[in-house]
């Protein structure tokens, strides 16, 4: 099958299956599709060099509709539908930002930027230093990432270790709507790229939010994580849709009298060290959380930064990491269920960690 016999077969298949919201949103909660929406929104009204490009983002809303209405409301020039070309509008996206516009560049899926990944990595990441800090890129990339649900090995992969492991991005991946709405606003207002890793299951997904979320002033610090739960048994850190699923296993694990702490990274690059150390000195044990691959891995990365800092001395048993298994994704619902991490796998680890079985 063609590259564009797949999109069609996905589009076909998938989105339209899965990107049209019918979540009934209560008072004081906002979904995560919504927050990305309205952040996007507030952003372009408060400055007029943010405009939008991407496949579908006009007329048809974005095929996940995270874009719903702002063509409508901003026109051609500021929501811009472009041809299935990764490469080449990704290209004309940091171009616009080395020329002092702020484009928003959304790739349907951010298995679709490997065919964008020089303009990334060679173009944004590498021009404030090649220039001598006198060209900066400001120019966000951002789109669903990590495992979505029934469409095979090409499109269910976590990019978070491929984009954190480069020099000169910023990369963040969001949970809740709370991190979708502050994060990329502050991405959409950051000098340098950033790359905004959101996850598709999550789009639908409702929180409550405050009324500062709900402001147009809300803006998280890149770089800064957030305790969801406080602990003092074990520190559990996650990112993007394995939050929940730390959080729904320290909620089991509560009731076997653990208390867990778990951390949302918030960002990947730069990583809340401070935080992740903190709370393992406090704790004296760490399971890391994640749906990529083991190999080269966000968890990977936190077991050396604990071995390099003063927080190894404080572990009182050895570190364990959950992660997707190390093969590509299958497209068989109950082989894909197996691959990613489940709530079982993670009360597993931290028993194993605490010596609570063998």
């Amino acid at each position: 099958m063609t590259l564009t016999a797949t999109r069609v077969a996905k589009h076909i298949s998938g989105v339209l299956t899965r990107s049209f919201s019918t979540t009934r949103v209560a008072a004081g909660q906002l979904t995560v599709r919504d927050a990305l929406n309205s952040a996007l929104d507030e952003e372009m009204e408060r400055d007029e060099g943010v405009f939008l490009m991407g496949e579908e983002v006009a007329q048809y809303d974005g095929a996940y509709k995270v874009s719903r209405g702002l063509w409508k409301k901003y026109g051609d020039k500021r929501v811009i539908d472009t041809p299935i070309t990764e490469s080449g509008f990704a290209g004309i996206a940091v171009g616009a930002a080395m020329g002092g516009l702020r484009p928003v560049c959304e790739f349907m899926t951010f298995n679709f930027s490997m065919q964008a990944i020089d303009h990334v990595i060679n173009s944004a990441s590498k021009t404030f230093y090649m220039s001598a800090g006198l060209i900066h890129v400001p120019i966000v990339f951002r789109g669903p990432n990590g495992a979505a649900a029934g469409v095979g090995a090409q499109h269910s992969q976590c990019f978070g270790a491929w984009y954190s492991h480069c020099p000169g991005l910023k990369v963040v991946s969001p949970y809740s709507s709370e991190d979708a709405k502050g994060l990329l606003k502050a991405a959409i207002r950051d000098s340098d790229p950033v790359v905004v890793l959101e996850n598709e299951i999550m789009y639908g997904t409702a929180f409550d939010v405050s009324d500062e979320v709900l402001s147009k002033d809300f803006v998280i610090p890149i770089g800064k994580a957030k305790i969801e739960r406080p602990g003092h048994h074990i520190t559990l850190v996650a990112h993007s849709r394995a939050v929940l699923l730390a959080l729904e296993a320290a909620k089991a694990l509560a009731g076997e009298g653990v208390e867990c702490e778990v951390i949302n990274l918030r960002s990947l690059r730069p990583l809340d060290e401070g935080a992740i150390v903190n709370s393992v000195m406090k704790t004296r044990n760490l399971v890391t959380v994640e749906q990529g691959w083991p190999q080269c891995g966000i968890g990977a990365e936190i077991c050396a930064r604990i071995v390099e800092s003063p927080a190894f001395h404080y572990l009182e048993s050895p570190v364990i990491r959950v992660t997707g298994v190390d093969v590509p994704m299958p497209y068989a619902k109950s082989l894909e269920a197996a691959c990613i991490p489940q709530q079982h796998d993670v009360v597993k680890a931290v028993k194993k960690v605490l010596k609570i079985i063998k």
